[in-house]
């Protein structure tokens, strides 16, 4: 068994997940609580947040992980407590869910204050490209194979 005291890593990972149907829900006079509360999921964890933001529809995050848990149990961790919370909290007059799965992109220490920067200036990127363009410019960036009849197919 590994020392983990001895395990020095450095993963830096943006996640992209989406509400379901894409459906506008996340408000701004919420939203703050929201990352707050998503800040607390991630660092309950042993992961170090480096950035949240996202729009009405969609979230990015950008975490550095720790090897001590599997990128999608901490994502489920994610989504299955902060939907909780947010029906828990009546913020929205329908039930709310995030999508089925989600995006997860890795970067070098080098660029992480450009992917901080991005994050932070989701209003500006969304007012040229709509979610699903990003997402898929996303992917192909990464190279990531994807069928696109499944990329979106929740809101089938």
């Amino acid at each position: 068994m590994a020392d983990s005291n001895a395990t020095y890593t450095q993963i830096h990972i943006q996640l992209i997940f989406a509400v379901k149907f894409r459906d506008a829900l996340i408000q701004n006079h919420w939203e703050d609580e929201l990352y707050k509360y998503i800040t607390g999921i991630i660092q309950h964890h042993n992961h170090k947040l480096l950035s949240i933001k996202g729009m009405s529809d969609h979230l990015h995050i950008l975490i550095g992980l720790r090897p001590n848990q599997a990128l999608s149990e901490l994502v489920n961790q994610i989504k299955s407590n902060s939907s909780k919370w947010i029906n828990e909290k009546r913020f929205c007059n329908v039930r709310f869910e995030w999508q089925k799965g989600y995006g997860a992109f890795s970067y070098g220490k080098s660029q992480v204050t450009d992917v901080i920067n991005y994050i932070n200036n989701q209003e500006v990127h969304h007012q040229k490209k709509s979610f699903k363009q990003e997402y898929l410019d996303f992917l192909n960036k990464f190279e990531i194979e994807y069928n696109q009849e499944y990329v979106f197919n929740d809101l089938i």
